[in-house]
């Protein structure tokens, strides 16, 4: 058994200019996505998803880590990172989450960035062209409030009804002039008491 994925698809994009002004360093952000079969669809409701994850979960996380740090040039320079999945129209969110909610998955993408951090991730349900959004944070720090960014992307095609997109996201840089100051600095300010 393993995953029947009909395409790959690749998005990239460098920003280079934010509110009107240069960034001191551009922030690019890439993420990869696999539409494939649905493995649960058109079963009606399945009890027990163990077998299908701990055969596509890992398959299915080596091939979208590989084109990632394909697509950034290596693990060492991502430093935001997320994980999507968006189940078509005929499938169930727990089918969605169960391909990403999943050492077998996430596992593959952490060790080969050298995380630390807890993979951000959303799970939805959607038709073509829906929007698939991935939240990032920084893959060592998750109180890094620069890092807080989202990757927003569609496929027109993708999920017809019996599909599931699965997607991961990375960054190479924050957001260029973040200002916000981050969680530690909240947690200092508010005090033991209020924290």
């Amino acid at each position: 058994m393993k995953p029947e994925i009909r395409k790959f698809v690749h998005y990239h994009e460098e920003t280079l200019i934010e509110g009107g002004k240069q960034a001191p360093r551009p922030l690019q952000m890439f993420g990869v996505a696999a539409v494939l079969r649905n493995p649960w669809a058109g079963r009606g409701y399945v009890e027990d998803l163990k077998p299908e994850i701990h055969a596509y979960a890992p398959v299915l996380g080596q091939a979208l880590t590989e084109r990632i740090l394909r697509l950034a040039g290596s693990g060492a320079v991502v430093e935001g990172y997320g994980k999507a999945a968006v189940v078509g129209t005929s499938g169930e969110i727990e089918h969605a989450s169960a391909l990403i909610h999943t050492l077998r998955f996430g596992n593959v993408y952490r060790k080969a960035v050298e995380a630390k951090s807890y993979l951000s991730f959303t799970n939805v349900r959607g038709g073509p062209g829906c929007a698939i959004s991935i939240p990032m944070m920084h893959k060592g720090d998750e109180g890094m409030r620069s890092h807080y960014l989202t990757l927003q992307f569609s496929i027109n095609d993708a999920p017809a009804p019996d599909e599931i997109v699965v997607a991961l996201a990375a960054s190479i840089g924050g957001r260029p002039h973040h200002r916000i100051g981050d969680r530690y600095q909240d947690l200092k300010d508010l005090g033991p008491h209020e924290a």
